[in-house]
């Protein structure tokens, strides 16, 4: 960009409108060549507007002085634009001034308008071949574009192909209603032959069109600012994200409509009736609330509004019924033409936007009273005066005193707890004393100042109240287990101050029985399962209701003959639910004022048939405990095996041994020592251990059957043997076999030749 008839020429890059996101640092470079005679000093700053200030934070304009000699060029001189990260997307105008006062006064300042650019994020960032577009004229946040719902606003589109081939261009808006916008695509020579209808915007490379939007927005939209996003679409390339903002305002227009129409204005019985009729002829929504000023001395009335509040959408209309009725009733004229009310309606906005309608007054006539009320006026004469002689009467002849409740506190006691009454006195005006008689023992309260106090100076605490007198929770000191009987009498003045003469109420008696202290009852307990093999666990079960009452929890075991196995478990507990024995912890639970526990493991080494007994102490100091017996187990003893049974080393039931060796057998049994029996069927070894060995020598006396047998000795197993049949082998005597002789020895003779 130059300016040709200055002295100084300008060259700016880059040319035109600059792109940039939020974030971006768009660079501006300036050369300034002086073509003059004379030497200069060139200023180079920018010129902006409020809304380039709230976008790029300036005060003060950066600025550059350049010293540039005849007809020389400057150095380039670069400035730096930040836009902020929180920018919002949009066209920003500034202008950029080359000013040399003092040296070329008449050819400066030279102002070259610049355009800013802020894209939006989702945009694809753009290449050097991609193509670009600009909105005229432009538009951001703080300078929005006026629209008028009755006068079109038309926008161009200014695309630029920056590509080497032909492409097609089209606009889509997306944010808003078909019905708000209408898109037109000029004819710019490149489209094909015999096309009837251009829907897109076709370019030469390297060439620029226009695309015309045009915003008409329906005549119901509401008063706004309106951002709605264009995006450009390159049919060369899809996926290309081209988007931009246009900022409009839609004006406010505050009209409304409001008529009211009197439907009943002269009343006697039934309130005036009126009907409100409102239209939102603006394009704001309206909140609307409805109120009466009353334009005379008083309010002579109550009113309605049905409804009384109202939100009212632009082009509708809405209707409220008011109802009016006058009050009080005695103020109602007896004669004449009635009373004139007179009121003003009151329509108030909530969100104080403005009014221009101002509603009429109004008045309506309150009829005067018919003929007949006149009767109705002399009956209440009569009626006042015979209230006034019933007065009299009660005066000289008040209400009696009377006991109006007498009862104890609670309705049942435990052994330890006191009996407390409470009783209730009517017309205790006149009353002097209260006689209480317990058990026969007879105590004698005197009234003064709604206190009551006995012969020692003890006093009781009543509460006043209109024509009564509480007391509540006066000690007795009885607190025996048993029944007992309480009786109370008043006595008071009955009659007028100068009329009046003693008397006494009827008694009133209460009765109330005194129970013994609870304590914990045992409601179950009972085993896993009835068969048991000695050594295994046993698990016991209970139930205990009143677990606050828990002091202690003993298990004892009894055997078939009655015997005792001693105690099997004792449990302690605190006071309160709060389980003491940590064995306890994890097996036991509190439901509904019961202590259940589940699987509570106990330990009997013996064998027989046996029963459980639980019993359950108190907390509270009574002498008494709970106890419940389970049914009987039977405890079988460990089964035993004999593992081996051995002859020699060998487990070989028939084997022959021969006369005069050793039989030596060795076994072993498996179970316990103390419940079994190992023996040898011969008499000659009899019992032995579970495990040994034994020798025998191998004779004519050695039986032929040797057996080793394991019994039970409570006989709840059956017996187990094994056995070795023997067969002694006699041993022959050995005869030495005779001598042999030598034979004897001859030398042969030879013959000598």
């Amino acid at each position: 960009m130059q300016a040709q008839t200055s002295p100084l020429q300008i060259i700016i890059n880059p040319t035109g409108m600059q792109f940039g996101m939020p974030g971006d640092t768009i660079e501006l470079y300036v050369v300034v060549i002086n073509q003059g005679n004379q030497s200069a000093v060139v200023d180079l700053y920018f010129s902006f507007d409020d809304q380039f200030t709230n976008l790029m934070g300036w005060s003060v304009s950066p600025q550059e002085s350049l010293a540039i000699a005849p007809q020389q060029t400057s150095d380039e001189v670069k400035f730096q634009l930040h836009i902020p990260h929180d920018a919002l997307p949009g066209t920003y105008d500034y202008t950029l001034v080359v000013d040399a006062p003092q040296h070329y006064p008449q050819d400066t300042p030279i102002n070259f308008p610049m355009q800013l650019k802020v894209q939006i994020k989702e945009q694809t960032v753009i290449r050097i071949n991609d193509p670009t577009f600009s909105l005229k004229p432009s538009s951001n946040t703080n300078k929005p574009l006026i629209l008028n719902p009755s006068q079109p606003l038309q926008i161009g589109v200014i695309v630029e192909n920056r590509s080497n081939l032909v492409d097609r261009f089209r606009i889509t808006c997306l944010d808003l209603d078909e019905d708000w916008f209408t898109i037109n695509y000029p004819t710019t020579g490149a489209e094909g032959t015999g096309l009837s209808e251009v829907t897109a915007l076709s370019l030469n490379p390297r060439s620029q069109g226009q695309i015309f939007l045009t915003f008409h927005p329906p005549g119901d939209s509401l008063a706004g600012i309106y951002s709605p996003t264009i995006r450009l679409h390159s049919e060369n390339s899809p996926d290309l994200v081209l988007l931009d903002l246009v900022y409009t305002q839609i004006p406010t227009i505050y009209r409304l409509d409001v008529q009211l129409q009197t439907i009943l204005a002269q009343v006697s019985r039934s309130p005036a009736k009126y009907e409100l009729s409102l239209t939102n002829q603006g394009n704001v929504v309206r909140e609307l609330k409805f109120a009466l000023e009353s334009r005379d001395e008083e309010a002579l009335y109550n009113y309605k509004f049905e409804p009384s509040e109202i939100r009212l959408l632009p082009n509708k209309n809405y209707t409220s019924n008011l109802t009016v009725k006058p009050r009080p009733w005695w103020r109602r004229p007896w004669s004449g033409g009635g009373l004139v009310i007179n009121f003003q309606a009151q329509i108030q906005d909530k969100n104080n936007l403005p009014l221009n309608n101002t509603l009429p007054q109004l008045s309506f006539i309150w009829k005067p009273r018919p003929w007949w009320q006149f009767s109705l006026l002399i009956l209440l004469c009569l009626g006042l005066f015979g209230g006034i002689s019933f007065i009299i009467w009660r005066l000289l002849n008040p209400d009696p005193v009377t006991l109006e409740e007498f009862h104890t506190s609670s309705p049942k006691y435990t052994e330890g707890e006191e009996v407390k009454l409470s009783w209730k006195i009517r017309n205790y005006q006149n009353l002097q004393s209260l006689l209480l008689t317990i058990a026969g023992t007879q105590k004698k309260y005197d009234f003064s100042k709604d206190t009551l106090k006995d012969t020692q100076g003890n006093e009781i605490r009543c509460q006043p109240e209109k024509e009564s007198l509480s007391c509540d929770n006066v000690s007795t000191g009885v607190k025996n287990k048993g029944k007992h009987r309480f009786e109370l009498q008043a006595s008071y003045r009955k009659g007028a101050l100068f009329f009046s003469q003693d008397a006494k109420t009827e008694s009133q008696i209460e009765q109330v029985e005194i129970s013994e202290k609870p304590i914990p009852q045992v409601l179950k307990l009972e085993t896993d399962k009835t068969q048991y093999t000695k050594g295994n666990k046993i698990y016991l079960s209970w139930t205990i209701s009143n677990p606050l009452l828990l002091k202690e929890i003993k298990i004892t075991g009894k055997a078939e003959d009655g015997t005792s196995v001693g105690k099997l478990g004792v449990y302690s507990f605190n006071q309160g639910n709060m389980i003491f024995d940590s064995r306890l912890q994890n097996l036991c639970k509190t439901k509904n004022q019961k202590l259940e526990c589940e699987k509570i493991p106990i330990s009997l080494s013996k064998v027989g048939k046996f029963t459980f007994e639980i019993k359950a102490f108190p907390n509270n100091g009574s002498d008494r405990s709970s106890s419940f017996t389970a049914s009987a187990i039977e405890i079988s003893p460990k089964p035993f095996t004999i593992v081996y049974f051995r002859l020699n080393n060998s487990e070989e039931p028939n084997q022959e041994l021969k006369e005069g060796t050793k039989a030596i057998f060795s076994w072993r049994v498996k179970g316990e020592d103390k419940d079994i029996e190992v023996k040898f069927a011969d008499p000659i070894v009899g019992k032995v251990p579970a495990v040994g060995s034994y020798e025998l020598p191998v004779n004519s006396a050695l039986p032929p059957l040797i057996k080793l047998q394991v019994n039970d000795i409570f006989g709840k197993l059956p017996p187990q043997e094994k056995a070795f049949a023997i067969t002694t082998k006699k041993v022959e005597p050995t005869v030495a076999p005779p001598p042999i002789l030598p034979a004897p020895q001859t030398t042969p003779i030879f013959p000598s030749f």
